[in-house]
């Protein structure tokens, strides 16, 4: 196996591009994830069924074909976005599918009786939810939602099908102008191992930092 030092700046430079879209994606799903989740839980049936048909849709499609429908589809309706902006909206709309069915395990696993006793103490449903179920939800959440935070990591590599240069992308040039596939996505490989390895050890941590004796929600896999 040959290394050319040149490699690594670009693939440093695709692998900047991949955190970025991971992080930003993350971001987008956590925000519409937690309002699904509560919709599910809280609202009432017609605004229930709206929250399960989303999770539903984007859950039981591809991501490759959402990501296609957003860069490729979303044109045809006067609305065109960057390879990059797509991959952050196509992926934070697809985690927030799966973000939210972690955040409605961890809700329901908050005692029934809190949310009652915040009410009977004069605060109102916002309240109730903000102060009292939503940070110990979220610290329930941590074991099954580190699952979610790997696999969009994983996941993000297929951006490289709208052209995008993350880290996948610029090792498809590389291998393709260099002719050495095998050695370059096997350094590829080693990067993004290394980066679930760091991000597992990461999550570890944070889950035994706050983690609540007794309480947890059950991981939930694709």
């Amino acid at each position: 196996m040959t290394f050319d030092p040149a490699w690594l700046p670009r693939l440093a430079h695709g692998l900047q591009v991949t955190l970025s879209v991971v992080a930003a994606s993350i971001a987008i799903g956590f925000g519409i994830g937690i309002l699904l989740a509560i919709g599910r839980v809280y609202a009432p049936r017609p605004i229930r069924w709206l929250c399960a048909a989303y999770i539903q849709f984007f859950r039981g499609t591809p991501l490759l074909v959402q990501l296609m429908i957003v860069y490729f589809g979303l044109p045809t309706w006067g609305i065109t976005l960057s390879a990059f902006s797509s991959a952050i909206l196509a992926f934070g709309l697809n985690t927030a599918a799966y973000q939210a069915e972690y955040f409605r395990g961890a809700i329901q696993a908050v005692r029934g009786g809190q949310m009652m006793a915040a009410r009977s103490v004069g605060m109102s449903f916002r309240q109730a939810v903000v102060l009292i179920v939503l940070p110990q939800a979220l610290r329930i959440v941590i074991p099954s939602w580190s699952n979610e935070l790997i696999l969009m990591l994983k996941y993000s590599s297929i951006a490289f099908a709208i052209t995008l240069l993350d880290l996948m992308g610029q090792a498809k040039r590389i291998a393709g102008r260099e002719f050495m596939y095998f050695e370059i996505y096997l350094v590829v490989a080693a990067y993004y191992l290394a980066l679930v390895f760091i991000v597992s050890q990461l999550l570890r941590l944070l889950e035994r930092r706050v983690a609540i004796p007794g309480l947890g929600a059950p991981g939930e896999s694709r």
